[in-house]
């Protein structure tokens, strides 16, 4: 009997230390952004052999984004009471799961279904991977699991793209192979997330063999909340204006930017539509990496004040029939985004408590992918009634507006905020 104890608990030993650990949470929100990201350039691909509009390829794109909403709200905080590792093992192994799904489309409903299983799944697992970093943070290095927060999702981001750009120029069936490598990538991720410490303080008895009052308890737990830690509340005020324009034009290049170089340039390779959003999501983790010494404020500030050029030059490139101005206005938008996210993870992040972590970025989150779907889905609607070029005029317009609107605020407010 003590040799079967003995070997349980040596099974329970972590494997990786604090180092390990870190990375390995820093590189699964890498994943898992990437995965997001990933379709964008096969769109195109799902258009021309399925026939449908804009409109469709919106609904497709906020499915993904409204399923993952549910997910943060309801489930973003599960990591605080269950553990960081059977909750982000599980939400990975789901993810699997999605990819798979998604490679087997045959049509909208299926893709539909797909992106819908894998929002559900990355809403679970960003929050439980994000709080993670903070809690495998070296002492002697504070602030870097903000910092890391900030740059890794759009980085993912941008690696999603750029491998699913080259994977539609190159690859034998680009619509399958990218999801297939990623379920890969994933199952490996979920396994290795095994190794690692439990770092959350689970409740006792949750993993117990299911009872009744176990079981209310966990729905309880799943019930729809918003939390955020007192002392972040501030810092969220300040950057809430920054942070829903900043990813209502991220949603907007994701979905309608391959559509919009098309309008632009008919001829122009598949891989430029990609290309469009890769260079938001690069410009974006530039600017985030160059601005993590800065104060979150002043990055918070600059990078929304960044995104008003942005959008006007992407709003003058069909007009121009330019594709250097829309990649232009596309680098501008994008350093403002990396600028807004970094700000405002690290006024969120740092001041929150350790059982405080997974809920407010939860909410951070919830907030940014509400601002991506329901702009898009309106533009969409836009693009199928007025056409591309006047639901491009509309979005830039509102975003420079929102843009205005919370400097101006942002200036009024005591710098302490």
């Amino acid at each position: 009997m003590a040799s079967v104890t003995a070997l349980r608990s040596r099974r329970r030993l972590p494997v990786l230390g604090r180092r390990g650990a870190f990375r390995l949470h820093a590189s699964t929100l890498v994943a898992l952004l990437a995965a997001s990201s990933a379709p964008t350039p096969v769109y195109a691909l799902y258009q021309a052999a399925w026939h449908f509009s804009a409109m469709t390829l919106t609904v497709v794109f906020s499915a993904y984004v409204l399923a993952l909403l549910v997910a943060l709200l309801t489930a973003g905080t599960l990591s605080d009471h269950l553990g960081r590792r059977p909750v982000l093992a599980g939400a990975l192994l789901a993810e699997a799961v999605a990819m798979a799904v998604s490679a087997a489309a045959q049509g909208v409903p299926e893709l539909i279904a797909g992106r819908s299983l894998q929002g559900l799944a990355t809403g679970v697992a960003t929050s439980a991977a994000g709080a993670a970093l903070l809690d495998f943070e070296a002492p002697d290095r504070p602030g870097r699991a903000a910092v890391a927060n900030g740059i890794m999702p759009v980085a993912g981001m941008a690696v999603g793209v750029l491998a699913s750009t080259a994977l539609v120029q190159y690859a034998p069936a680009p619509t399958r192979t990218v999801y297939l490598l990623l379920l890969v990538l994933f199952i490996a991720q979920a396994a290795a997330v095994r190794l690692t410490p439990e770092t959350a303080r689970t409740e006792s008895g949750t993993w117990r063999p299911i009872r009744l009052l176990h079981l209310l308890h966990l729905l309880h737990l799943l019930r729809p909340t918003i939390t955020v830690a007192p002392a972040s509340q501030p810092g969220l005020a300040l950057a809430a204006p920054g942070i829903v324009a900043a990813w209502a034009l991220g949603g907007f290049y994701s979905s309608l930017g391959p559509s919009l170089a098309r309008l632009i340039a008919p001829h122009a390779a598949h891989a430029t539509g990609g290309l469009v959003f890769f260079t938001l999501t690069a410009a974006a983790g530039l600017a985030g990496h160059a601005a993590r010494a800065l104060p979150a404020r002043t990055v918070s500030l600059a990078g929304a004040a960044l995104l008003i050029p942005g959008a006007l030059l992407t709003l003058a490139a069909p007009h121009l029939h330019s594709l250097l101005a829309l990649f232009a206005g596309t680098a501008l938008a994008g350093a403002g985004f990396g600028g807004v996210t970094q700000g405002a993870l690290r006024l969120v992040l740092r001041p929150a408590a350790p059982g405080e972590r997974a809920g407010s970025l939860a909410t951070y989150y919830a907030l940014s992918y509400l601002a991506m779907s329901i702009p898009v889905v309106l533009a969409g609607l836009l693009t199928n009634l007025y056409g591309l070029q006047a639901s491009v005029a509309l979005y830039g317009a509102t975003v420079v507006a929102l843009t205005l609107t919370g400097l101006i605020r942002a200036a009024h407010l005591p710098h302490k905020a």
